[in-house]
């Protein structure tokens, strides 16, 4: 019965209003845009001020709010005070916007303008458009584009993310929000700082747009243009960003990884730079792709890899260069370790149990090499068709008519294995077709040049201490007394070949078993056809740089 009669006084009270709305004259300011309809309240009240101002004051109870309506947008609150004319409003408590069921918005305090369909809420503000949740003290919203702004410091749930910022501004139509002014995001495996960050709350992508710093598991990424698929953990980066991990720093003009699956590409000028600053290696090409789960590289376009070593760094370029985890390559190729066992044990001996540890992760490498293969250091240059190098024997392997140089020494063949120590030549093996050739002396265009089935080669310092030829040997040698002037040439065969060279000159040549040979005086002979069968000096193919390698690639 009470009931009843509090709806028959808001009819009442509704007619009446309706009335005084229609005596207003012509001349009364009417503000124009669709009115505000009171659809439920349990107490009215109504105050006519002026012909601007006339206050309906509404209120509900604990079981019932008040509701009022304008077109598609509802409002509910625990009370409301309604201007008619200016069609504007003030709610307080409990106050729940419903903009078209898409996305709602919570407060304690609100003043909404129905002629420009915008809305000012205080204190506990909440919206969601539900998939996340954003939470500030004070937030302006705009019905009508669906625009929401907070100025003083808010909050975005979006599942397991998380992101805080001194301003904010919500689309509601694109699902997207930007964050600005110490902006950070934090998800179960990615944190980032920033100072503006574009999220979109439906794909769950954070769109980079100033510098940013992201920390992702184990590695920090540094960028300022990109995006992060917080979902499917893929990201896209440009403007040379650069990431860091703690064993190595990779930057390029571009960038796609995918976490999930482990592979990354980068290019435009990639830079892959090992911290281990003397184990380890660089690597630098316009395309780089990784394989993290494998530990792989495939570098293309003018790949160009540094094995640190000091101040005698070695320098590989190719068409191609490939490395990955030797352990992984034996399970499907056997590929011998070219070490003898001495050597192997007594490298092994040497080692404390920290030592072995690191060299068991850092040794378990290897490179390929495809096409135009070049090598420089200071002490020794090669190039080759193609190239494997295995860290576990620090042994390169050339292939398909490989040519090596170390100081006025030219060594080629069909194949040549170069051992390292300490990352500089220890010794060098040619198999098949193996010549050896150096001028006799630098003002003359006559070689001294060795021939044989298999060339030996050993190095001290860096320099070639002692050669050997074996197999069908051949030799020419050009004698120099004191003074440097020739005292004549030789030219001899024998199985076995050896000559101890000093300051990179041969200085002592045994010939064993099968001598064969003739000494000439230099003028009483054709040194044209002195030459060994398929004498061929390659200087022109040298590299004389490490910048030298990139030419003509």
């Amino acid at each position: 019965m009470i009931r009843s009669v509090k709806w028959i006084a808001f009819l009442i009270l509704l007619i009446a209003v309706s009335n005084s709305f229609a005596q207003r004259n012509p001349t009364d300011t009417v503000v124009p845009g669709k009115q505000i309809d009171i659809i439920r309240a349990l107490n009215y009240r109504a105050v006519k001020v002026d012909s601007l101002t006339n206050l309906i004051s509404l209120a509900g109870d604990k079981s019932e709010n008040v509701i009022v309506k304008q077109e598609k947008t509802w409002i509910y609150a625990d009370s409301i005070v309604l201007n008619s004319v200016q069609n504007m409003l003030e709610a307080f408590g409990n106050v729940h916007i419903n903009d078209a069921d898409s996305v709602h918005t919570y407060a304690q305090y609100l003043k909404y303008l129905g002629k420009e369909k915008k809305a000012y809420l205080k204190t506990k503000v909440k919206l969601t458009d539900g998939k996340g949740v954003l939470t500030t003290d004070d937030l302006e919203y705009d019905v009508t584009l669906k625009i929401g702004i907070y100025r003083n410091g808010g909050k975005l749930v979006d599942k397991k993310t998380v992101l805080t910022s001194r301003e904010g501004y919500y689309y509601g139509e694109t699902k997207d929000v930007i964050f600005k002014q110490n902006v950070k995001l934090v998800d179960p495996d990615t944190k980032v700082n920033t100072d503006t960050l574009q999220y979109n709350t439906s794909t769950k992508i954070a769109t980079f747009t100033c510098p940013s710093t992201i920390y992702n598991e184990s590695r920090i990424i540094h960028t300022k243009d990109g995006f992060f698929d917080m979902k499917n953990k893929r990201g896209t980066l440009h403007q040379r960003s650069l990431i860091e991990d703690s064993t190595y720093t990779f930057t390029a003009d571009d960038m796609v990884f995918d976490d999930s699956t482990g592979l990354s590409e980068f290019s435009g000028n990639a830079v892959y730079r090992s911290k281990d600053t003397a184990e380890g290696y660089d690597l630098v090409a316009n395309n780089i792709k990784t394989n993290k789960k494998k530990s792989a590289m495939l570098a293309t376009q003018k790949p160009l890899l540094l094995i640190k070593q000091g101040r005698d760094s070695i320098f590989v370029s190719a068409d191609t260069l490939y490395t990955a985890k030797l352990s992984e390559l034996l399970k499907t190729r056997k590929i011998p370790n070219l070490r003898d066992t001495a050597t192997k044990k007594a490298l092994k001996d040497t080692l404390s149990d920290i030592d072995k540890a690191k060299a068991d992760s850092t040794h378990d490498k290897f490179v390929e090499a495809f096409y135009h293969v070049k090598i420089y250091s200071d002490s020794l240059q090669a190039v080759g068709d193609s190239l494997f190098y295995s860290m576990q024997d620090s042994v390169f392997r050339l292939f398909k008519e490989p040519i090596a140089w170390s100081k006025d020494n030219q060594i080629s063949g069909d194949t040549i294995y170069l051992y390292l120590q300490n990352k500089k030549p220890e010794r060098l093996l040619v198999f098949e077709n193996a010549m050896a050739l150096s001028k006799a002396d630098s003002s003359t265009n006559f070689y001294n040049q060795m021939k044989g089935n298999i060339i030996r080669a050993e190095f001290v310092d860096g320099q070639i201490n002692f050669m050997q030829a074996k197999g069908n040997a051949e030799n020419v040698y050009y004698g120099l007394d004191e003074a440097k002037h020739f005292t004549g040439v030789n030219k001899s065969e024998a199985e076995m070949i050896d000559i101890d060279f000093e300051d990179n000159q041969p200085k002592k040549i045994v010939w064993r078993n099968n001598l064969t040979g003739n000494a000439y005086p230099m003028r009483q002979v054709n040194h044209d056809e002195l030459k060994l069968k398929n004498f061929k000096w390659q200087d022109e193919r040298r590299p004389k740089s490490k910048y030298d390698i990139l030419a003509n690639q």
